[in-house]
């Protein structure tokens, strides 16, 4: 620069943010664009393996699953077949009590609308609950991690290897859509309507009952508290219908819980709580080391499970392990970063099916039960900030997802 020259004044960058009312809502254009691709893949793999479905598919099948053409049936499997049944014919049979009445009776409900398609219905409930569940899972991760986690958050639920089941006749999407609105409506203080929807997630499956304790905490921490806690006993309440209902019908209004424990389920609550479902989980995990490594189905480390091919078991158990030791340390992340009630949530949410253990599958079903805990997808959405957290997540979590659609769509069991 020569000399005499004038430098003129420097020029400073200044940030500008858009009002957030201007700032469009990513959640509806994922929930969208997931959602079909995982129809897509379920119906692909269907058409292209269906030589290789589950051998004895027709154990597990149903006619009243094949109501509405195979585009939508492919959405009718496993625990379909129970809750499509309650939805047509009401309670029947003993085990159908383990299946909790809300999904059930909003299907059969909107069934008769659809003239007996109660598959359609079914499909239908489960993507209008799973929209807003995007919805509010959106809004509770914007006011926590801003814009970008919040965006982050709800691309990890769709393609979380489970998230299958949020178009599924399951009662997964209608379970989470009332956890997040609970605790929404919770932390604005408008602790009746949390009480009742809180009821309503309690009519929805036993896991509810996790909702219970954090709910109570918030209100405690709110300055109108006896109101609040007030406010909150309307859900037990709510759920007290079913148990009346069950008491008038049967005489026995705990059917719930004698059904939950009916040797079908195999499964077996524990006096040591939690502490059952790891050391068994543990135990069939290490059993499924030894079976990889030996490499062979000669020998079978894992004896509970004598239909399934030694090498399968070893798999599946060690997936389940890995999603427990993945739950665990996302619901210490949570306690960190989101406080108590989070916390106290995923705590509970995990301690539920662990205190019953299965004898066949230690942790059967625990991913899928990892799929309503909104908490682990604040604490991913935190993790992901860094671009090769963010990549490693959805790299894994999509893999895993087609693996598993595909399996769904073959009557393989998932989760």
């Amino acid at each position: 620069m020569g000399v005499g020259q004038r430098v003129g004044p420097r020029r400073r960058l200044v940030r500008v943010e858009l009002p957030r009312r201007t700032i469009r809502n990513p959640a509806p254009e994922i929930f969208v664009w997931s959602r079909v691709a995982i129809w897509a893949t379920a119906l692909f793999a269907w058409l292209t393996f269906e030589p290789n479905s589950h051998p004895r598919a027709a154990r597990w099948d149903a006619p009243w699953l094949h109501d509405s053409g195979w585009v939508l049936n492919v959405w009718a499997r496993w625990d379909s077949k129970w809750l499509v049944g309650i939805a047509e014919h009401g309670y029947t049979r003993a085990q159908e009590y383990a299946f909790f009445p809300l999904y059930p009776g909003a299907v059969g409900a909107l069934g008769r609308v659809f003239f007996g398609h109660y598959v359609v219905a079914g499909v239908l409930v489960s993507l209008a609950a799973a929209l807003g569940s995007f919805l509010l899972l959106h809004r509770i991760a914007d006011q926590r991690l801003g814009l970008d986690g919040g965006r982050r958050a709800v691309l990890y639920l769709a393609v979380f290897p489970m998230s299958l089941f949020l178009q599924a006749v399951y009662t997964e999407s209608l379970f989470l859509l009332l956890t997040l609105a609970a605790f929404l409506l919770a932390e604005r203080r408008r602790f009746v309507e949390a009480g009742l929807v809180t009821g309503l997630a309690l009519l929805t499956r036993p896991a509810g009952f996790a909702l219970i304790p954090p709910l109570v905490l918030l209100a405690w921490r709110s300055p109108s508290r006896l109101r609040a806690l007030g406010g909150l006993a309307s859900a037990p309440l709510l759920f007290a219908a079913y148990p009346l209902y069950l008491w008038r019908k049967l005489g026995d209004p705990l059917a719930f819980v004698h059904a939950e424990l009916d040797p079908a389920w195999t499964r077996d609550a524990s006096w040591w709580g939690p502490v059952a479902g790891i050391r068994e989980g543990l135990r069939a995990g290490w059993a499924g080391v030894l079976q990889l490594a030996s490499g062979s189905n000669a020998h079978r480390y894992w004896q509970p499970v004598h239909d399934t091919a030694p090498l399968r078991v070893a798999a599946i158990n060690l997936e389940q392990l890995a999603f427990l030791v993945l739950f665990v340390a996302l619901t210490v992340v949570v306690w960190r970063r989101f406080g108590g009630p989070y916390g106290l949530f995923c705590t509970l949410s995990l301690a539920i099916p662990l205190s019953a253990p299965a004898e066949r599958w230690p942790l059967v079903s625990l991913p899928r039960f990892g799929l309503v805990v909104f908490p682990f997808f604040l604490a991913l959405a935190a993790l992901g900030g860094r671009p090769r957290v963010h990549t490693a997540i959805v790299g894994v979590s999509a893999i895993m997802l087609g693996v598993a659609v595909s399996q769904w769509a073959l009557w393989q069991w998932v989760a």
